[in-house]
């Protein structure tokens, strides 16, 4: 197997040089496209453990998701791109919303010696996390929050995005709007209901409490709020639903009854996919900036690895779009 030293020759450059580049520190540009170049020729692979051993680094990142969906699939893409430039590698688990799998993942995290831990802030981890902050290691929430906590944080501006959305539905003349909450645990389920309450109360609307439908991220729970809310004497004439996984579910039993969007029913979801481009005849929604997002986290662990280790933690609030399309209509002036 090639060593550090036969890079270096390869490469033209002094060995404390390739040492620099591999632990992420700043080095000429010209010397930086050679070292590339007779790493690739080379097939040189570092040794993680060895260098763990002697800087105290190990060079990877952690990344504790809940599920690979299409966010998270783009996220991953784009986070594993830019912390690879800074020759930094993504080790990513899955929790399925299990607690005790959140807590195996992240001892897993702190046996294999993360230089940082990138995680939605889930609730049941509360302690687990508080003592790997106190053991020194950098984490940064993305999606929802732990108040208390001393992390750095990556969040959307959830409820003045729900709130200009439901306003949408407003605007349209629709007073019966259901909507389709998310874990009101979760830091984003609560910020998008209260974007919710606001628009109406400040619409003059009453909430009418069976139009509110409390779920769990899941396409089934969209599936099972949707068949009640639309079994209702009266039925919402509009829906604002919390995350696209839920859309998916109402748009299931929609299809199965044999309703269509919007002449039934107007809706707008949390989160744009792919698929909402796809529908027919489109689904007005809250796109995510998934590449802001990405961006924020890598200069977020990257600053935290550098030089602002002790620096106060930081959040970052990026703004939302919403995306127009055919899912909502105007509610006519005689219903």
């Amino acid at each position: 197997m090639a060593t550090i030293a036969d890079v270096a020759a390869t490469a033209g450059v002094a060995i404390g040089t390739v040492s620099r580049f591999l632990n992420g520190r700043e080095i000429r540009e010209a010397n930086r496209h050679q070292i590339e170049a007779a790493i690739e020729k080379l097939s040189y692979r570092r040794n993680a453990v060895a260098a763990a051993m002697k800087t105290d680094t190990t060079h990877m990142i952690g990344l504790l998701i809940p599920t690979f969906d299409e966010f998270h699939s783009e996220m991953v893409e784009q986070l594993a791109t830019l912390l690879r430039a800074s020759g930094r590698a993504l080790v990513i688990y899955c929790h399925s919303h299990d607690a005790d799998v959140i807590h195996g993942a992240l001892d897993f995290f702190a046996a294999q010696r993360v230089d940082a831990l990138i995680m939605d802030g889930v609730t049941q981890a509360r302690q687990r996390v508080e003592q790997l902050i106190r053991e020194g290691v950098p984490i940064v929430f993305y999606n929802n929050e732990i108040p208390g906590l001393a992390a750095d944080c990556v969040l959307v501006e959830n409820r003045n995005a729900s709130y200009r959305a439901v306003n949408h539905l407003i605007d349209l003349r629709h007073e019966r709007i259901a909507v389709l909450t998310g874990e009101l645990h979760d830091s984003s389920g609560r910020q998008r209901f209260e974007g919710f309450e606001a628009a109406m109360a400040e619409a003059g609307l009453a909430v009418d409490r069976r139009y509110i439908a409390h779920g769990t991220w899941r396409t089934n729970s969209g599936y099972e709020l949707a068949r009640r809310l639309m079994q209702l004497n009266k039925p919402p004439t509009a829906m604002y639903v919390s995350n696209y996984g839920m859309t998916i579910g109402v748009l299931s039993w929609l299809k199965e009854q044999g309703l269509r969007l919007p002449d039934d029913l107007s809706l707008v979801s949390f989160d744009d996919v792919a698929l909402f481009r796809l529908y027919e005849p489109g689904i007005t929604s809250i796109a995510q900036p998934i590449s802001g997002i990405a961006q924020a986290i890598t200069s977020l662990i990257e600053a935290r690895l550098g030089d602002d280790r002790d620096a106060p933690p930081r959040t970052i609030t990026l703004s939302c779009d919403i995306i127009l399309r055919g899912s909502t209509r105007r509610r006519p002036a005689s219903a």
